[in-house]
């Protein structure tokens, strides 16, 4: 659904953005998947994927998303939808930028190792990071170097 057909509850914009706990991430994967949904939908995906978690469990974590401005609620109808406040990539941009902050102290290259060290990557994963690679070296090269003062 756009949003601009939403009838949304007044938030707070001059908050700094919040980070989703586990939970709430599950919640928004979902709702980056359908878009929008009622409590009840998000309820039964959890249903689907297995998950046994009681119906006001659902609502009570979706209020707390809304006051933190994780989703944003259609009021204009009598089943509230909820859609992400923010698209996905952008939310995970923002759990990188605090994962390399506090763990790795701002260091990409080690946050990158790591990543390539604990798990197994695919022969496709691994020509995306070279291409990639490819690609941020051509970038850097057309820069002009900064002078040291």
């Amino acid at each position: 659904m756009n949003s601009d057909t939403y009838t949304l509850e007044k938030v707070d914009s001059m908050t700094a953005p919040v980070l989703p706990t586990d939970s709430e991430l599950e919640i928004l994967r979902i709702l980056w998947e359908h878009e929008s949904c009622s409590v009840r939908d998000v309820h039964e995906a959890f249903l689907q994927q297995g998950r046994s978690v009681a119906y006001t469990t659902v609502l009570k974590q979706m209020q707390i998303m809304t006051e933190k401005n994780l989703v944003r609620r259609d009021v204009s109808s009598r089943s509230h939808l909820y859609q992400a406040a923010t698209p996905r990539p952008q939310t995970q941009k923002q759990l990188v930028d605090d994962l390399l902050q506090r763990a790795f102290g701002g260091a990409a290259a080690e946050l990158v190792l790591h990543a390539l060290q604990d798990r197994k990557s695919t022969p496709e994963e691994l020509a995306e990071i070279r291409r990639l690679v490819d690609q941020l070296e051509k970038a850097s090269a057309g820069k002009p170097k900064k002078s040291k003062s």
